[in-house]
């Protein structure tokens, strides 16, 4: 790809749901698949198959960071069955984890220690599950990864010094526009410059600005005129990428069963307006250039008919789907 041309990560948090299998006694490894990662129904896909088959026919590359902690439960088999369809896809395959899992392993990685995020351990046990982690992922048959994203965004400075220990490049724990999330990294909010720190080069998720405050870059926070305007924005002010946050089940009604069709046709539109794009490709991690400084990097301005745009379809997302 040219070097003018801005790197897009559209990173998917691909994982089975704790909570189904907590309280909705979906205890099957294959039923939890179909509902929190394939997304299956009688209406058709939402999940990574369906994720990727849009990728695959825009030509855009994408980021799966993986959550292998539900092998404590159900083994290997439960991981290979994420990682092997993205790395026949060729697509990027990162390393995500949840923590709650701890909670329902018979021999645990750490026992008598549950937390619902990697910030709820030491520095040692962080690395101690990390290490465990990657081993899955370059188990089931994808190289070994360069970045993480805790689940959550449940981090810490330890989590990144932890990952610096293990050799990573990369972490995405830093959500620089979400106030609410229980990400604990050190750095201020808001600002989405990737940055070297705790050892390692901290890539957040994007942001926009809003009336009075931010809002991140995720596919179920933003319309597509935001992103798109957002991604138009970096190149403008020559960012060094922007990355945008899904999940396996975003594009899916977790209560209907059904695929959102609106929040759908959102991503569809990114990835065909992105694979068409003179100015920004789809990228993955290893994309990248490490070397990374530079001011602080100003944010696609607020403007109240992108905000109302979102809005309405918000709405219509809620209400109908």
């Amino acid at each position: 790809m040219p070097v003018q041309m801005l790197p897009v990560l559209i990173t998917i948090d691909t994982e089975y749901s704790a909570g189904l299998y907590a309280h909705d006694d979906v205890t099957d490894a294959a039923d939890n698949f179909d509902r929190a990662i394939g997304c299956r129904s009688s209406n058709g896909e939402a999940g990574i198959f369906y994720q990727m088959d849009v990728f695959d026919r825009c030509g855009v590359k994408a980021v799966f960071f993986v959550d292998p902690m539900p092998a404590l439960v159900w083994g290997q088999a439960a991981v290979d069955a994420m990682v092997q369809p993205i790395i026949e896809r060729g697509h990027e395959v990162q390393l995500h984890c949840h923590t709650e899992w701890l909670e329902f392993a018979e021999n645990s990685l750490l026992p008598g220690r549950i937390g619902l995020n990697m910030k709820d351990f030491t520095e040692g046990e962080q690395h101690t599950l990390l290490e465990w982690g990657l081993d899955r992922i370059e188990q089931a048959g994808a190289p070994r990864p360069t970045a993480f994203r805790a689940g959550n965004y449940g981090a810490n400075d330890d989590t990144l010094r932890a990952l610096a220990r293990l050799s990573l490049k990369w972490d995405s724990s830093f959500a620089a526009g979400d106030f609410v999330s229980p990400c604990e990294i050190s750095l201020p909010q808001g600002d989405c410059r990737p940055v070297m720190h705790c050892g390692i080069h901290e890539f957040p998720a994007g942001a926009i600005e809003t009336r009075d405050s931010q809002r991140h870059a995720q596919l179920t926070a933003l319309s597509f005129v935001e992103m798109r305007d957002a991604i138009v924005h970096a190149v403008q002010e020559d960012w060094l990428g922007f990355c945008l946050v899904s999940h396996s089940f975003e594009l899916y009604g977790r209560d209907t069963q059904q695929p959102n069709a609106l929040l759908c046709h959102r991503f569809e539109s990114l990835c065909e307006w992105l694979g068409s794009s003179e100015d920004a490709f789809g990228a993955g991690f290893n994309d990248l250039d490490v070397t990374i400084a530079g001011p602080e990097l100003p944010l696609l301005p607020h403007r109240y008919t992108r905000t109302g745009i979102r809005m309405v379809e918000q709405l219509a997302a809620n209400t109908i789907f």
